[in-house]
């Protein structure tokens, strides 16, 4: 996607200001026009308030990353907007508007060379009953956009439906002013033509697509603790789940979560829990036990900034090594990640399948940006992975719950099941399931997890694999889309590149990791984290032909497209 091909605009705000409501109300209006879209927030770390930012890219088609700059800044008020000034990066094209006493504008707006406008919002607003400025802001953001008053002011009163009418009849007169203030502004370029509207649209974020695509894989139960920025996911599963006849329970704390979907998935009921990064340290030891017994799990990692509490509102790929390597002994495990919001549900759906067809623990890793995005987009198209857990229903004198099967993969019983009692927890055992010390049997049942991860067929969805050129962008999760668009640019200047993202990152897959290698004599690694975790994954598992470059660097500032694509025209011959 070139630059002029969508259109970005930020609202800012102080907490209370309502500049999230205005993003979300955009979104939603440029949905139902015809546009896709993706909507990310930027907010500060406190439990309540602070300053927040709506950044919200709209196209006729797919969106899924934001811009290198926004062509339009709307900022409510400027409290506290220095905390996010460089996450809005602007440029001489750029419209800042504000209001002259909300505050200080960050010296960043300035100095970029856009033009700044001054609008009284606040007082524009006191001179309506009940005004509000955000309402004001939406007017003008509507109007440049080139959104129809009519589409944002059905959106109000679908909106403000349970306030009472001296609300929407507020924020209705608000927004017409809004619409008359800008009348006379232009921005520097205009979206094209919106597609027709599909009636398969969607408007939903990374974690709901996360939830739905693990209820279609047939999770039935989930435990967790609420952490940012995963809790969603669980918001979105308590309704949900009672309607297929599972369940969710909020745990007192994530060792307990962990045990919980443990117990349920021994018990015969596809489990789940979700976190972010200080909740899965805690899982560790758990995750150990549901691999040595072989119990099937998934367990989906939200990853914001770290170590530890880090920045809880802030997106980074800092979780791979642990997610990866963390676990005590050898202890084969898989891990995911989505590319997308759209791909949240597929990788989720997948994971499942694949822990309950392998009886192993799948840790998906999402993160901050894609979890917490919202999208609008076509619907997903629907996929038949359904996971079916091997069972055992007929004994003989002996059942061998961890016997040597050709596939690794040996039937469980159910608890209660009379002939199928066997012991389940994470000491070296025989084949029926007996603890014991001898070295044979500790080799063979290592084997025995390895081998089944690392013989399965997963096919072509490991990773996604795009275009021939001699360049391979390798990166992965959401970064995926930066790089799809800084090569669609590249190519434009003559420079070709094959675009590789893992969309399963363990177990590793050599075979299929050289095909796509094939041809190529240089190689740009992209990742989100300080220490080039991936970077050195890749190293490690992986022979790299050629020249071998990395840009990396950890959040809050994602990588943008233009960043990849100045790195990729260095390589021009």
């Amino acid at each position: 996607m070139s630059p002029k091909a969508s259109l970005s605009i930020a609202i800012a705000g102080s907490g209370g200001a309502g500049a999230l409501t205005v993003g979300n109300l955009i979104l939603e209006a440029a949905s139902a026009a015809g546009w896709q879209g993706l909507l990310t927030r930027t907010v500060g770390p406190q439990i309540r308030g602070g300053e927040a930012a709506a950044l919200i890219r709209l196209a006729a088609g797919p969106v899924e990353c934001m811009p290198d700059q926004f062509d339009l800044l709307v900022g409510i008020d400027w409290l506290n907007a220095h905390r996010f000034g460089s996450e809005i990066p602007l440029g001489p094209d750029s419209l800042v508007i504000g209001d002259p006493r909300g505050g200080d504008r960050p010296d960043n707006f300035a100095q970029s060379g856009a033009r700044i406008v001054d609008i009284p919002m606040k007082e524009m607003a006191k001179a309506i009953p009940d005004g509000r400025p955000n309402m004001i802001a939406l007017g003008i953001a509507g109007q440049l956009i080139g959104i129809g008053e009519e589409a944002l002011d059905r959106l109000i009163e679908k909106q403000l439906a349970g306030k009472g009418q001296l609300a929407i009849d507020s924020s209705r007169a608000a927004l017409k002013a809004g619409y008359a203030a800008a009348a006379g502004l232009e921005l520097g370029h205009r979206l094209p033509p919106p597609a027709a509207r599909s009636a398969r649209r969607w408007l939903a974020s990374g974690n709901e697509t996360t939830a739905l695509g693990a209820i279609r894989g047939g999770i039935r139960f989930a435990a967790a603790y609420p952490i940012t920025p995963a809790t969603e996911i669980l918001e979105w599963l308590a309704p949900a789940l009672p309607k297929v006849g599972g369940s969710l329970l909020q745990a007192e704390d994530e060792l307990a979560a962990i045990n919980m979907i443990i117990g349920a998935s021994f018990g015969g009921t596809p489990a789940l829990t979700a976190t972010s990064g200080p909740g899965l340290s805690l899982m560790i030891e758990a995750l150990g036990l549901a691999t040595a017994a072989e119990i099937p799990i998934v367990v989906i990692d939200v990853m914001r900034g770290g170590p530890s509490t880090g920045i809880p509102t802030k997106s980074e790929q800092a979780d791979l090594n642990i997610a990866i390597y963390g676990l005590h002994g050898d202890a084969p495990h898989l891990v995911l990640a989505p590319q997308s919001v759209a791909d949240c549900l597929f990788t989720a759906q997948w994971a499942t399948y694949l822990a309950e067809t392998l009886q192993a623990p799948a840790i998906v890793l999402s993160d901050q940006f894609v979890g917490q995005a919202r999208a609008a987009i076509d619907r997903p198209a629907d996929v038949a992975f359904i996971g079916q857990r091997a069972r055992q229903t007929e004994f003989g004198e002996t059942y061998k719950r961890y016997a040597l099967a050709a596939n690794g993969v040996s039937p469980m019983a159910l608890p209660g099941a009379r002939g199928g009692q066997y012991t389940a927890d994470g000491l070296t055992h025989t084949e029926q399931g007996t603890p014991t010390s001898s070295a044979v049997d500790h080799q063979s049942q290592l084997d025995k997890r390895r081998d089944k991860l690392d013989r399965f067929a997963y096919g072509v969805h490991w990773a996604t694999i795009e275009g021939d050129g001699d360049i391979a962008v390798i990166t992965w999760g959401s970064l995926t889309g930066a790089a799809r668009e800084a090569i669609d640019r590249a190519a434009h200047d003559g420079v070709n590149a094959t675009l590789i993202a893992p969309r399963l990152l363990s177990p590793v897959q050599p075979d299929q990791f050289a095909a796509a290698l094939k041809g190529k004599s240089r190689i740009l690694v992209v990742e989100q984290t300080h220490g080039g975790q991936f970077h050195r994954y890749l190293r490690a598992h992986y022979e790299l032909p050629g020249e071998v470059r990395v840009l990396n660097r950890p959040g809050p500032l994602p990588i943008k497209p233009g960043e990849i694509h100045a790195a990729l025209t260095k390589w021009r011959t």
